[in-house]
Parts: C-alpha cells; structure tokens; sequence
C-alpha cells in the first residue's frame, strides 16, 4: 500500500470540500498546478521534499482553497449584503424595539403594576425583542449570501442628489428659543397650578388642577428638574461637537421624564380628585386624559431611542425630520426610483 503524499493529503483535504461533480476537474488541475510550482523550485536547486512543502504552505488552508474553487463564502454576511443589512438592522431595532417596549409598558401600567415591575418587563420586552431582531435578520442574510443563482436586489443607487443639506444654524437656534419658552411656560404653569383660581371650594381657596401628591412626595419638582436638564443638553449639543457619552447622558435624562410621566399617569396622580368634581367631568374624562398623557410619553420615548441610535450611526447632533426620514427608507428599498 504507498504512502500519501503530502501533495495527496492536500488534495484530498481540499476536495472533500468540493461537490461531488467538480472534483475530477479540480484534482487535475491542482495537481497540475503543484507539479508546476515544485519543478520549478527543484530546477531552481531546492530540494524536492522542501519545494513541496513550500509549495503546499503557499497555497494555504485547503478549507479556503476550496472556498474559492466553490465560490463560496466564509464569511457570514459579505460586502456585497453588509451596507442593506446593517441598515435594515438598524431600522428595525429602532422602530420595533421601542414600539415593542412602549406597548408593554402601557400594557401593565393599565394593569396596575408597580414602577419597578413596569420597568423591568420593559427592559425584558426590548431586549428580548432586539435579540431576536438580530438574530432573524442575520440569519435571512446569511442564507440569501450562500443561495446559488440568486440575485439579491441592490439599495437604489447613490447620487449628488442624496448629500444631505447643511444644517442651518439660524432654524436651530429658533428651534431651541422655542424649546426655551414652551418649557418655560409649562414649568410655570405646573407650578402656579395650586394657586389658579379655575375652581374654588365652600372657603374660597383655589382647587389646583393637579394632584397635591405631587407636592407632598416632590415629584414635580423632579421632573421639572428632568425637563431643565434636557434642555441643558440641548444648549450643549448647539456649541459641542457629538459625543458618546454627552449623547447617552441626554437621552437618559428624557427618558426619565418620560418615565416619570407614564408613571404618574398609570398610578392616578396625574389630576386632583378635587378638582374633577368641582368641574363635574364625566367619569370617562379622566381615563382619556391619562391615556392621552400616557400615549404621548410613549410616543417621547420612542423618539427619543430612534434620535439616540441615529445619533450614533451618523455620529451627529442634526437629526433629519420625519419626512425625510421616511423618503430615506423609500429611497433605499430596492426597485424604487424618484
């Protein structure tokens, strides 16, 4: 019985990578192949055992030889797929995660639970829901790269014409002034609340709008401390370049008052018993009034997360508006033209 030889062990460990009917093909050319290269190094004077050695090494692991005999990749998503993946991931992380998160939220704030038990299903719900994201998505792209024949439609083509515009300094410091005076007068408003003369009681006393609970625990004044530092951030993305952490800290900061808000309206804090009576509401009023306050704070934290995971894929304070995000993910579908 002879020996392999190197030379057969290589082929072999290359072709048993290969499909049964290109083997025969293969193995004669890289034979072929091998042959040439060590003659040619022996009738340079190295040894024979040496040059096939040298040889084999130059070819490399026969795993990725036979890769490229096969075009097949070893790679789990390959650039010609990278870009539409990422984006694709990208987008539903930030809309389905928190619309995920949001809908679970309110869900067992209606439930009645407790903050810590609405806080912690929330992060479940969202980390749950982005691992699975991930996973799926990764896993159609990974067997749309090794489909045969497959032609994977490409993003629309790139032109002059999608350079974004430059920020206009001027609207962003108008954005901000009008940030500046709508919290200045909600602030305001929350906190002479008490005192409005809207409603009276049997002595005279003004009935205040909102729940005295917040007074008694301090929360307005939290979260009127929240809203000042959101707004603080703002000021500081106007005059900083982007930044990981001022970003994180910001969002953070609006998260939490929109937080505080889903939580204030769930557990009934929101408006002064007192007061509904004394304005006769019907029974109903109430419930919308905190849905309404609860759907809006969800709608908060949703924006606030898709501004976060943009923030960090254009690593840049300017945020497109709606509109324009939504002609972007138009644009990108494959097929679609303007």
């Amino acid at each position: 019985m002879t020996t392999p030889t190197l030379t057969d062990r290589y082929v072999d460990a290359t072709l048993r990578r290969l499909p049964e009917r290109q083997r025969a093909d293969i193995e004669r050319e890289l034979r072929a192949s091998i042959e040439d290269a060590v003659e040619a190094r022996v009738d340079g004077g190295e040894d024979p055992a040496d040059a096939e050695r040298a040889v084999l090494t130059g070819l490399g692991d026969p795993a990725r030889l036979a890769a490229g005999y096969s075009d097949r990749p070893l790679h789990l998503i390959g650039p010609a797929l990278y870009l539409p993946y990422t984006r694709l991931l990208i987008a539903l992380i930030a809309i389905v995660v928190p619309i995920v998160a949001t809908v679970v939220g309110v869900v067992q704030a209606f439930d009645g639970a407790g903050i810590g038990e609405i806080i912690g299903d929330v992060i479940g719900a969202a980390i749950t829901t982005a691992v699975n994201v991930a996973f799926w998505t990764t896993l159609l792209f990974a067997v749309l790269e090794r489909l045969p024949d497959v032609r994977v439609p490409v993003l629309r083509e790139w032109t002059l014409d999608q350079l974004p515009e430059p920020p206009s300094r001027r609207r962003r410091y108008a954005d901000l002034i009008a940030e500046t005076v709508a919290l200045a007068l909600f602030a305001a408003f929350v906190l002479v609340s008490p005192v409005l003369r809207i409603k009276t009681d049997a002595a005279g006393d003004p009935i205040g709008i909102l729940s005295p609970w917040l007074w008694d625990t301090g929360v307005v004044y939290g979260f009127v401390f929240l809203a000042l530092a959101g707004l603080s951030f703002n000021y500081v993305k106007m005059y900083t370049r982007w930044s990981a952490p001022v970003a994180v800290a910001g969002a953070a900061v609006n998260l939490a008052a929109a937080v505080v808000m889903v939580w204030v309206a769930a557990s009934n804090h929101l408006l002064n018993p007192a007061f509904v009576t004394a304005a006769d509401w019907r029974a109903d009023v109430w419930e919308w009034v905190r849905l309404g306050v609860i759907i809006v704070a969800a709608m908060s934290i949703v924006q606030i997360v898709v501004e976060l995971v943009r923030g960090f894929t254009t690593r840049s304070w300017v945020q497109a508006d709606l509109g324009t995000t939504i002609r972007e993910a138009v644009d990108r579908i494959p097929g679609v033209r303007r």
